[in-house]
């Protein structure tokens, strides 16, 4: 059977740019689709609804127990796919790199997905899933990007807002695509002694990884109150 890894793989191979010189290469497209095989689902991995209505069936219908399962559950799964893609270390990471981007936004769109998804929330709502991705960033950098004036409010307010507005689409898109890069970027040069040692380098990756995913789903399930059947 094909696991998380081998998914997170294939499909970072198919979204990652294929010649990778700079950080353009992480693009706002690339960013959307990870988003989108987060929620719609990709080779054996459920979708995000799907995975939503399994942890609720689990756990007897308790909520905020499948909220907290689906955490750990794309934590571990953040932990296996950062250590696949970090496991060469400086000998491949100029290959790998793109590869770590994609998978962990997979990881974590999927995860926030889910529990959006739990709280009530419609995930073909193009404000919803702008709310998705501003979740990725972290509640400090939110805080930052809107001080900044970059974004126009929090993750709640964008997926509650009274209209959708398309300009956002983009600028939500971008800061994701610059913060993920500077994580795995920033990640590497914090622990490039550790690279020069493969399996030191793919345990750092790893751990960070998962770490990260943990953070977002906490601020996630802080951030996306629940949401009344009669709202919209």
């Amino acid at each position: 059977m094909i696991g998380p890894k081998s998914v997170l793989t294939s499909a970072a191979g198919r979204l990652a740019p294929k010649v990778i010189d700079s950080a353009p290469g992480v693009t706002t497209t690339v960013v959307r689709q990870a988003l989108h095989h987060a929620i719609a689902g990709i080779g054996p991995l459920p979708g995000a609804a799907a995975a939503a209505e399994k942890h609720l069936e689990k756990h007897d219908n308790d909520i905020e127990a499948a909220v907290k399962h689906a955490i750990d559950n794309h934590v571990r799964m953040a932990g296996v796919g950062g250590f696949a893609t970090n496991i060469g270390g400086l000998v491949t990471q100029a290959v790998t790199l793109p590869a770590n981007i994609t998978g962990i936004a997979i990881i974590q769109c999927r995860m926030v997905a889910v529990i959006a998804h739990l709280r009530g929330y419609d995930l073909t709502d193009p404000r919803v899933r702008n709310a998705i991705l501003l979740t990725l960033l972290s509640e400090e950098k939110v805080g930052k990007q809107i001080q900044a004036k970059k974004i126009p409010a929090p993750p709640m307010a964008i997926a509650t807002a009274p209209t959708y507005d398309r300009a956002i689409d983009n600028k939500v898109a971008s800061e994701v695509a610059q913060e993920l890069l500077s994580r795995v970027t920033g990640r590497g040069m914090i622990s490039m002694a550790a690279k020069r040692v493969p399996i030191l380098g793919g345990v750092v990756g790893g751990g960070a990884d998962g770490w990260m995913t943990y953070q977002i789903g906490r601020y996630a399930s802080r951030e996306l109150l629940p949401r009344r059947a009669e709202e919209g």
